[in-house]
């Protein structure tokens, strides 16, 4: 009964995969004020009738609109088309609809999520700029901690920031007031290192990051980073990402089915962020301000104050819109924080002028000479740029506008990133790939035919050297393969081309337990054992050198999992089921259908 109900189990679980998806294309909108309506709905329709192209059936869902197209060729024209006459309030990304029956859905079964190789998509590999991500804490800190000496009316002459970044020294009027300072820091500043030093007649101390504060930060900024991700990915409208941390400061995006890598890279990998600094006062001394270049003109530059009064976390909505004037403005709205910052700044500075300053990292790669041969590196770039230099009319509190962003597709792309969040720390690409969908579906046709000819192989061997028992053996390949099919289907798990190899793998280390089972039996019944003693010592004797090699193996196989990405977890994934599935199939099930046929009978010899 418990082999029946594992079976059946497999049955329903792995039908849903015989039903191959309908190519489609999903609509959902760009922003939360957009809903979706029948009116849509009417207007996709009559999109379509009016350039004739055919389509299987529209469906309406709570926040999308489903398209299934007859064939996957239609796609990218389709998609094109209603870009083109929806525009860019509405996100247009290539999907597949599933087409597995309500009965089967409704117990929660669903067909297997294929990988990047398989389906075809883009894969970046990311990795945090944690120097640079330190160096601006560093600029924070040098602001943040002469503000503080400052309100404490503790005695320091100087707050130098050193020229790489790495320290900010502090220096006090005297040792009483070094002191005093150094047990202000202690207590407010905890996360910091403090040096005593002199320069010259004057004390002071040095202040460093600790190295668990840089931990911690690490830590945070790579998981602030994953979640802004998952936001941008989710506004590109993209079906079952794949976003892995891995390591200690990288991460993996992979998108199936995304045809438009520009696209994906610009929007992911863009750290585009925004920074409202007041502009400097004149005769500010150069540790108080930076000088910046404008956007659109990089030979005018500006200083800005160092201190920021709010940057892109504290954005809680941005919408794109137009001004009085036809240009192109991106409309912001503050968290509760960032409001009463801004207001508390700007009401003490009505008259003067405010910068919005542009932040984005830039890759790109060069060819350099080494050795005499020419190598591709990749050169990182921050670029600072003023979009907007604007006198503050009043003060400024939740809500405000700014402008010099450029086109209107400049500002709804600015929006876009800053709805979804700044990244915590800057990031650039580490490695990028784009796998198109017919090597997709070459990938699935040779791992499936990889894996039937391994299945075709151990099956006529089993026949041929174990006569009956190698067809129980047989049945047991088959329903380990269907049960794999069904744990992986069930849990969402996603099956890669290195996946397809675990398969493969476990086919024919599934009839490894038989092999030792049947061996047995056959060294018993040589030692003249009764057939029934026979086939029980078979198993059970074998049973511990069974699970010591599968155990050994599993092993290795959650440790490929807990410290592997993408295509290793996958073989991981499929060789654990594999294991587990494979133990079940040949201790228990080939042992029910042996007892089914010959338990309870007197025999002389077993077809083994």
């Amino acid at each position: 009964m418990l082999v029946l109900a594992v079976v059946v189990f497999g049955l329903l679980y792995s039908m849903p995969n015989i039903y191959r998806p309908d190519p489609a294309l999903q609509i959902s909108p760009a922003s939360g004020r957009l809903q979706i309506t029948e009116e849509l709905v009417e207007r996709v329709e009559d999109i379509f009738s009016q350039q004739q192209l055919h389509v299987d059936g529209i469906e309406r869902t709570e926040n999308s609109i489903i398209v299934r197209l007859q064939n996957s060729d239609d796609q990218l024209p389709a998609k094109t088309l209603l870009d083109q006459q929806l525009g860019r309030e509405w996100v247009v990304a290539l999907d597949e609809a599933s087409t597995v029956p309500a009965f089967l859905t409704a117990i929660g079964a669903r067909s297997m999520n294929l990988g990047l190789d398989l389906k075809g998509g883009v894969h970046f590999l990311m990795e945090v700029d944690m120097p640079r991500y330190l160096q601006s804490r560093m600029e924070d800190y040098s602001v943040s901690l002469q503000n503080s000496l400052r309100n404490e009316r503790i005695a320091f002459r100087q707050v130098n920031l050193a020229d790489d970044y790495s320290n900010v020294e502090i220096l006090f009027r005297d040792n009483d007031a070094r002191q005093e300072g150094d047990a202000y820091l202690r207590r407010n500043f905890p996360e910091l290192t403090r040096t005593n030093i002199n320069s010259g007649e004057l004390p002071g101390i040095q202040v460093r990051i600790s190295a668990d504060e840089i931990s911690r930060l690490e830590d945070y900024a790579v998981s602030q980073n994953l979640t802004t991700l998952n936001n941008r990915i989710n506004a590109l409208g993209v079906a079952e990402p794949s976003i892995i941390r891995q390591g200690a400061n990288r991460i993996v995006v992979q998108l199936p089915g995304i045809q438009d890598p520009a696209q994906a890279k610009r929007i992911i990998g863009s750290s585009a962020n925004l920074e409202f600094r007041m502009q400097a006062r004149p005769g500010a001394a150069p540790s108080e301000f930076v000088t910046f270049p404008f956007r659109d003109n990089p030979n005018n530059t500006a200083n800005l104050s160092r201190e920021v009064i709010i940057s892109g976390d504290a954005v809680t909505n941005a919408q794109p819109g137009f001004d009085e004037n036809g240009r192109a403005q991106v409309n912001i709205s503050l968290s509760s924080a960032g409001g009463s910052r801004m207001h508390q700044v700007t009401r003490n500075a009505v008259g003067q002028q405010m910068g919005t300053l542009f932040i984005e990292n830039i890759t790109r790669s060069e060819l350099r000479q080494v050795d005499g041969e020419w190598v591709e590196e990749l050169v990182r770039e921050e670029v600072r740029e003023i979009i907007s230099l604007a006198t503050v009319q009043s003060a400024l509190g939740n809500s405000f506008r700014i402008t010099g962003v450029g086109t209107y597709n400049d500002a709804a792309e600015l929006a876009l990133l800053l709805r979804a969040g700044a990244l915590a720390a800057p990031m650039f690409f580490v490695e990028e790939r784009t796998i198109g969908p017919s090597l997709g579906r070459e990938n699935i046709e040779r791992g499936v035919n990889s894996l039937l000819l391994g299945m075709a192989l151990v099956i006529l061997f089993m026949l041929a050297y174990y006569k009956v028992f190698g067809l129980f053996a047989n049945l047991a390949i088959l329903v380990n393969l269907v049960l794999i099919v069904a744990l992986m289907s069930s849990i969402g798990a996603v099956l890669t081309l290195p996946g397809i190899a675990g398969i493969v793998l476990t086919v024919g280390m599934a009839v490894d337990a038989n092999v030792l089972i049947f061996t047995r039996i056959k060294e018993e019944l040589k030692a003249g054992t009764p057939v029934q003693s026979a086939i029980k010592a078979g198993y059970d004797r074998a049973f511990i050198t069974i699970l010591d090699s599968n155990l050994t193996t599993l092993i290795v196989a959650v440790i490929l999992f807990a410290i592997g990405t993408g295509p290793v977890r996958g073989f991981a994934v499929t060789l654990s089921f594999g294991i587990i599935t494979s133990m079940f199939t040949a201790l228990v099930g080939t042992r029910a259908l042996v007892n089914l046929v010959y338990g309870r009978r007197e025999l002389d010899k077993l077809p083994i």
